[in-house]
């Protein structure tokens, strides 16, 4: 029998907006966060090559590796307000035309200062998770390294693992070197990265490292890297893209084969870890952390730019499009439609259902390789 929503979230309504905030990190000065990895770690004497979509992709890999030191133009002179200016909104008047209406709030009497403050610290915000998202799929494909019972996938995670420590270096070297700032990571993505670590099952490392949270960084980064005017942090997107695509296609070939012999009972269990997931990375983008930073009441400050819906029903659809990578990923394993569509129904009330068509990961992750391009035409 499925767990009820109050049981898997730990509140009664999954648009909880006091539930939601309650959720904080309580010691963002640690250096250091322990977590029990209770997973055993696997040798297999089976050697043979038995995987040939594996091995396709962990020959990608090998071939499209790049260099975060060299193979970016980090002499570039980055004016973090000139972006901030471009990519942000800096008046008020400009959400007047959107309709929202800020009399008798916070939020009356900001101006362009304000707000182009608000632009900068979302913005160092947002990089602040992507780092932090990097960490964490460091951690979990080292992981997947240890537990994964087939060769071929040994092979490929190890890739992974290089992969992951250079995305870490170069967000860390951007927020450093031309941001100036870092933020904490958000309490729910941290909890996710915990749950995910925590659970003994290679299966899970697998759909809630390559399925959940780099399917929705894949489409964070191909947002950003849409909107961004500044030509570092746009190559140094097209270049993590270009891995992220790999990885996301790597939790699906691998986990379409294990799914198939999973009973009702055992894909119950991973259709409701999904539904979590993407509830917990939902919940993150309120960017509470940013409000507290400026001085403003956060539950406030998210009621004024939810005024059509300040309980949460209706995602923004900016939001709506992280799930796009995730979604069709979740209907090629089987996870959207098994158990009577359990998990069609939580997505349904997520408001993300309508990218279930769009194309998945394991097709897609040859077409965007930027790396490869690169090199070719030079």
């Amino acid at each position: 029998m499925a767990r009820t929503d109050a049981e898997i979230l730990g509140r009664d309504d999954v648009n909880d907006l006091d539930a939601i905030l309650a959720i904080t990190n309580t010691d963002v000065d640690e250096v250091v966060h322990t977590v029990k990895d209770n997973a055993d770690a696997l040798f297999t004497w089976d050697y043979e090559r038995s995987r040939p979509a594996l091995v396709k992709l962990y020959e990608k890999a090998k071939t499209s590796q790049w260099n975060g030191a060299t193979d970016l133009p980090w002499d570039t002179d980055v004016d973090v307000e000139r972006v901030a200016r471009q990519i942000g909104v800096s008046r008020s008047e400009d959400f007047g035309a959107m309709g929202i209406d800020f009399t008798g709030t916070s939020l009356e009497k900001w101006g362009e200062k304000e707000w182009l403050a608000h632009s900068i610290e979302s913005n160092i915000w947002t990089q602040s998770q992507f780092m932090h998202g990097e960490q964490g799929a460091l951690l979990c494909t080292a992981k997947i390294v240890e537990t994964v019972p087939w060769i071929d996938a040994k092979y490929y995670a190890a890739t992974q693992v290089m992969d992951e420590a250079r995305h870490v270096e170069v967000f860390a070297r951007y927020l450093d070197e031309k941001l100036g700032k870092t933020y904490p990571i958000n309490a729910h993505l941290k909890a996710l990265l915990d749950d995910i670590i925590n659970d003994s099952r290679w299966d899970m490392t697998y759909l809630g490292m390559q399925i959940m949270v780099e399917g929705l960084a894949l489409a964070a980064f191909g947002m950003a890297h849409q909107l961004t005017p500044e030509p570092l942090f746009k190559q140094l997107l097209r270049y993590v893209m270009s891995d992220e695509a790999r990885h996301v296609a790597f939790g699906v070939l691998s986990l379409k084969e294990y799914y198939e012999g999973l009973s009702d009972k055992e894909m119950l269990d991973r259709q409701e870890f999904a539904f979590e997931a993407a509830v917990r990375m939902r919940d993150r983008f309120l960017q509470q952390e940013v409000w507290e930073h400026l001085g403003v009441p956060v539950k406030e400050a998210i009621a004024i730019f939810k005024q059509d819906d300040p309980e949460l029903k209706n995602q923004d659809p900016f939001q709506q499009l992280l799930f796009s990578k995730i979604v069709p990923n979740c209907k090629k394993l089987g996870l959207l439609d098994a158990n009577d569509g359990w998990l069609r129904t939580r997505f349904d009330t997520l408001g993300v259902t309508q990218f279930e068509d769009w194309v998945d990961t394991g097709e897609e992750y040859e077409l965007l390789d930027e790396v490869a391009k690169d090199r070719e035409t030079a």
